[in-house]
């Protein structure tokens, strides 16, 4: 699958602004300064689609994307940026909360995760909360390119063997570098492959 237009919508501050329409969202997440604006800018090939910064943190509000006229990117804020207030990490945790929890449109939330760090307390237990939440989603590895490949490799296994763990069947993931464009394709053709299942399933409901 490949991306032919890209285009800002809407930004929104709770779930009751977002969109009304029923078109699947796969939302973005990770920690501050993971490279989610650079990755979302690769994906729909579109740089400046998303606002790029050097200084994390920046992405406070729910922003939609369209794709394509039938799907919606979803970036949301970072979590577990220490710069912010009390109150205003507050906010957006009970923002991403909401989203992921009650967001019926939500199909799958891509997790990323920089690959060039050991496993972290923080995003270990984000991943633990997503599956006893019953939340879809998958792993995004980002910055690949910082990396040799073999080094690369054993990162993503150690991450790999930390989760085995605690979980019974590992979530999918995908290793990408915005820089080299690494992972684009596997990761668009895995949205892709979601769309068309789920129009194969409403196409079969309304037979019914």
């Amino acid at each position: 699958m490949d991306i032919k237009n890209a285009k800002f919508l809407t930004s929104s501050a709770n779930i009751e602004q977002c969109p009304k329409d029923n078109l699947p969202e796969y939302a973005f997440i990770g920690r501050s300064n993971v490279g989610k604006s650079s990755l979302i800018n690769m994906l729909c090939n579109h740089k400046g689609l998303a606002k790029t910064s050097s200084t994390p943190g920046k992405t406070l509000l729910i922003n939609h994307f369209m794709i394509d006229n039938s799907w919606y990117l979803v970036d949301l804020p970072g979590y577990g940026f220490a710069k912010r207030s009390k109150s205003m990490q507050q906010k957006i945790e009970n923002m991403i909360t909401s989203y992921i929890m009650q967001r019926d449109q939500l199909v799958n939330l891509f997790l990323l995760i920089d690959i060039r760090h050991d496993p972290q307390k923080i995003d270990l237990e984000f991943i633990d909360w997503l599956g006893n939440s019953g939340v879809p989603f998958s792993i995004i590895f980002t910055k690949a390119d910082k990396l040799s490949a073999l080094k690369a490799g054993e990162h993503v296994k150690k991450y790999m063997e930390q989760l085995k763990e605690t979980w019974e069947e590992l979530p999918p993931y995908f290793v990408t570098s915005s820089e080299k464009r690494t992972g684009r394709e596997n990761v668009l053709n895995y949205i892709g492959d979601i769309n068309k299942s789920l129009k194969e399933t409403d196409s079969s409901s309304s037979e019914l």
